[in-house]
């Protein structure tokens, strides 16, 4: 057996695989956000912990068995989160995390102070990156900035918590602008530019290798053996890649989860920083890829349902499987400011063409079109950069959705397939890491690709007006930049 931790933004989710590769149980616990201000997210770092050792508590009141059995745990995590540690390891103030906008003008700080940035990390400095927020932390909390020893992401706190070791994967690490992504080591220029230094980082180790054991109390309380192997694991995205067997050059999906992510795994460092995409390492050896982030996919429609207080499936009940044709409503979903490919953490959410008509179902239908969109523009950039993608896999919670699953094939006009346990793609990858550090197996033989459950290809009836519609759409964000 082996076990996959994923901590997310909404919550900790735990999964327990099989040697045959399937999930056996699952177990959640929620998460809570603080805004303290307009821009900022923060949680508090040891809410992580408590979420994750309850799911991991639940499993094994209902499956000691089977818990008894695990021989690896991977670890799969939300990114860029700065986790700021005092000498006896304990958090300094709630972690600042990646959908947090503060840091913009340190940003333009960090790339006049390293002209070199994006040769070496491969990525343009977006105020959700971590490096920002250290700058931003040292120039209005000092005191805090002077007391920092260690500064992890929220997986690698939680499995300092596990384990008493701190170590950080390489995929993760792409995500704070202090890794080196083409060498996959950290980089005592980047680090020096935000006040900092090696000694300040965690251990660097590969997704799928062994980071440290869990420990003897956390063995005992869930009934474990005495040397359960805990593996590198990856962020979030690279987590998804593997649990849908995206290992190779040239695979790619698409993910509706909290955030969006338009992700292609890539042979070598391809940076391309112009258009905003990212370029990390993948969690296995040799492997990088490219990103489209969007800030707010499924976080738009759940904000529709809390506005609305009405569930998002009674929402998206009334439009069925399929739309014949674009609302005539259009919604940018930048709730949280955007990166690919704007990188612009002030920009903001609107309606467009609501008029005295305007019912529920057309308002419901743009929110799904408005993301849909979004990742068409992540798909325009990730083809510059490195030529076409042909057709995605559709992970997370979105794509629980056959209706959301067609509009982005619509929109995007490439086939979308749903996979098989796409909802816990991150915790079941995260279980294939912990199985490859624990057993020593190939990628190949691990990282087998899910069933695709359905297909969904772009329909041609409706092809010329999504077109339009995406044209119209494009023109908004420029022309309300001005305005707002």
């Amino acid at each position: 057996m082996y076990l996959g931790l994923d901590i997310g933004t909404s919550g900790v989710k735990a999964v327990l695989v099989s040697e045959a590769g399937a999930v056996v149980a699952t177990a959640t616990r929620e998460l809570a956000l603080s805004h303290p201000a307009p821009l900022w997210s923060e949680q508090d770092p040891d809410s992580w912990v408590d979420a994750t050792i309850g799911a991991v508590d639940d499993l094994a009141a209902r499956l000691p068995r089977e818990i008894a059995q695990v021989a690896g745990i991977g670890l799969s995590g939300q990114m860029h989160g700065a986790t700021l540690l005092d000498e006896d390891g304990k958090p300094l103030r709630p972690a600042i995390l990646w959908n947090d906008g503060r840091s913009q003008a340190e940003c333009a700080v960090l790339e006049r102070r390293c002209p070199s940035l994006h040769a070496i990390a491969g990525n343009l400095a977006m105020p959700g990156f971590t490096a920002p927020k250290l700058l931003w932390i040292a120039r209005h909390e000092p005191k805090i900035f002077e007391r920092v020893a260690k500064v992890l992401l929220p997986k690698a706190y939680v499995r300092y918590r596990l384990t008493g070791e701190m170590v950080e994967d390489m995929s993760d690490a792409a995500g704070t602008l202090w890794l080196d992504v083409g060498q996959r080591r950290w980089s005592a220029l980047l680090l020096h530019a935000t006040g900092l230094d090696l000694h300040h980082m965690p251990r660097l180790v590969e997704g799928s290798a062994a980071s440290a054991v869990l420990a003897p109390d956390y063995a005992q309380r869930w009934g474990m053996r005495k040397d359960v192997v805990v593996a590198g694991g990856a962020g979030d995205n690279a987590a998804s890649a593997i649990g849908l067997g995206a290992i190779a050059p040239g695979d790619a999906f698409l993910s509706l989860g909290t955030s969006g992510v338009l992700f292609r795994v890539t042979d070598r460092f391809a940076p391309a920083p112009a258009s905003a995409v990212h370029a990390f390492c993948h969690a296995l050896p040799g492997l990088w890829h490219q990103m489209g982030v969007m800030l707010s996919a499924a976080a738009s429609l759940a904000w529709l349902a809390g506005v609305m207080e009405t569930p998002a499936a009674a929402l998206l009940a009334p439009l069925g499987e399929r739309v014949d044709a674009p609302s005539p409503i259009r919604f940018l979903p930048y709730l949280d400011g955007e990166r690919t490919p704007h990188n612009d953490a002030a920009a903001s959410g609107a309606f467009v063409g609501l008029r005295a008509a305007t019912g529920r179902t057309q308002i419901v239908q743009a929110v799904l079109e408005g993301v849909a969109f979004a990742a068409r523009d992540n798909l325009a950039a990730l083809s510059a950069a490195s030529g076409p993608i042909s057709e995605v896999d559709l992970v997370g919670g979105g794509s629980r959705s056959p209706l959301w699953a067609q509009i982005c094939a619509d929109v995007l006009g490439i086939p979308v397939h749903r996979a098989e346990e796409g909802e816990v793609g991150a915790a079941l990858g995260a279980a294939r890491l912990g199985r490859l550090a624990a057993t020593g197996e190939s990628a190949a033989a691990v990282c087998t690709r899910p069933r695709r459950l359905a297909s969904f290809t772009p329909r041609a009836s409706v092809a010329s007006a999504y077109d339009e519609a995406y044209r119209r759409w494009r023109a908004l964000y420029p022309a309300l930049k001005e305005s707002l």
